[in-house]
């Protein structure tokens, strides 16, 4: 069989660097043909084979190259490692969408007859596909208080629970996890702890460094950070041991099961090669391109975004229009000290305000913004600001949004790279128009 053409590694060794140089580095390789320097897009749907015995192999797994692109290409391959070593992980995928990458890490640990368990505070979009798409599959997600105790929790795990599944910073209430505990309580029941960390990204916050298994990212977001693609992401920690609870046969079971073939990245090469290579989630390489553009420069990008945004927190928090500012950052809230400690480089880009005269005033405010755009979506450099309870939460009765903590009033804002003075001026006229509710 003939000798595959090696791609040139980057020197030095990614793990020997800090965070802000591997977000360049990490995973890149010099192509061995051309010698380009940055990441190459391989937009092409399949690869040649060099003879027959290269074709078995490439099929059975026991080449580095790939057969065919519906679960990874080159390009896609970089930012898998990339996440991966930004993370603390083993491995990593990119797929089409945050919501992909949350339906295909949970297939990989569940099937018809399983059980989830998720904190109550998530992003709406994800309990839609939980009690849409994921229950006509077959699984069932339980939710838990945000303030149960040890003991509730583990009275409801059980025989068929697979996960426990939660958000670093939930959208949009900016509750921050406590994923040690969370962690404890999960490897105490033989079950991993998946943790979507969209939010904070790598760079504020690093699960796994936690005791997370799975960490889930909508590389749409910050990691992207320019609001031109979208994508998905998932990280295998790679420190679970997927035999000692028997929960997981898929895994574990067989003459070549998977922890035997990889090891401490048993979950991931499943999820490449048997999961995503069927539901097919496939994310383009031109996208991934522009997202390893974006990772060059998180750490810079994020930490303007979190100081415009603690500015912008303080400066709300004293307006009489605001009747509410949810944002970690601050003193005051109820999540400092957890952020404190989860959060040293600051509390996220979210910054969450209930106005005083509830959804009029929102709409007053909304309309009145002209530097802030309205529109959903966060983590762009453009400050963004949406009415949640007329959006992302209108298929809720209003019984529904207030148990949710989705008050007329609630603005999000996802506060961008503008001049914090120029935000804050374009917040003000909005802030104006809402008006302070009369007695």
């Amino acid at each position: 069989m003939s000798e595959h053409p090696a791609p040139v590694p980057e020197q030095p060794a990614p793990e020997a660097l800090d965070f802000a140089t591997r977000q360049i580095h990490a995973g890149a390789v010099v192509d061995s043909q051309t010698k380009a320097r940055v990441t190459p897009i391989y937009q092409t749907a399949g690869y040649v084979f060099d003879d027959f015995d290269d074709g078995e192999d490439r099929f059975a797994g026991r080449s580095g190259f790939r057969a065919y692109s519906r679960n990874e290409n080159p390009t896609n391959a970089v930012a898998g490692q990339r996440l991966a070593d930004l993370e603390g992980g083993v491995d990593g995928i990119v797929v089409s969408s945050g919501q992909a990458a949350i339906a295909v890490a949970l297939f990989a640990l569940a099937e018809t007859g399983d059980h989830i368990l998720a904190t109550s505070s998530l992003y709406e979009g994800t309990r839609d596909m939980f009690k849409g798409s994921l229950r006509r599959q077959g699984l069932t997600i339980e939710y838990v208080p945000d303030d149960a105790t040890d003991e509730e929790w583990t009275a409801r795990i059980t025989d068929r629970t697979k996960a426990i599944y939660t958000e670093t910073i939930p959208n949009p209430l900016n509750q921050v996890a406590d994923l040690e505990r969370l962690a404890r309580i999960a490897h105490a029941a033989g079950i991993p702890l998946v943790v979507d960390s969209t939010v904070a990204t790598p760079y504020l916050c690093r699960p796994i460094e936690w005791g997370a298994d799975i960490v889930i990212h909508s590389t749409s977001k910050w990691l992207a950070g320019h609001g031109s693609v979208i994508g998905g992401a998932i990280v295998d920690g790679g420190r679970f041991d997927w035999k000692a609870s028997g929960r997981f046969p898929q895994l574990s079971e067989g003459p070549t099961s998977f922890v035997d073939r990889f090891g401490a990245g048993a979950y991931l090469a499943y999820l490449r090669s048997v999961v995503v290579l069927e539901y097919g989630p496939t994310v383009a390489a031109n996208s991934t391109f522009l997202l390893l553009h974006g990772i060059e420069t998180l750490s810079v990008r994020l930490a303007q975004q979190v100081a415009n945004s603690q500015e912008v927190a303080e400066a709300l928090s004293i307006r009489p229009e605001v009747k509410a500012v949810l944002y970690p950052g601050l003193p005051s809230d109820p999540f400092h000290e957890r952020a404190k400690k989860y959060l040293p480089n600051g509390a996220g880009a979210v910054v969450t305000i209930d106005l005083a005269g509830g959804r009029e005033a929102a709409r007053r405010f909304i309309d009145a913004l002209r530097l802030v755009s309205p529109m959903t979506h966060i983590g762009d450099v453009r400050s963004m600001a949406i009415h949640l309870g007329s959006t992302i939460h209108a298929k809720l009765t209003d019984e529904e949004k207030l148990a949710a903590g989705i008050t007329p009033g609630l603005v999000r804002l996802s506060i961008g790279l503008e001049s914090a003075r120029d935000i804050l001026a374009d917040l003000d006229r909005g802030l104006l128009a809402a008006g302070v509710p009369t007695a």
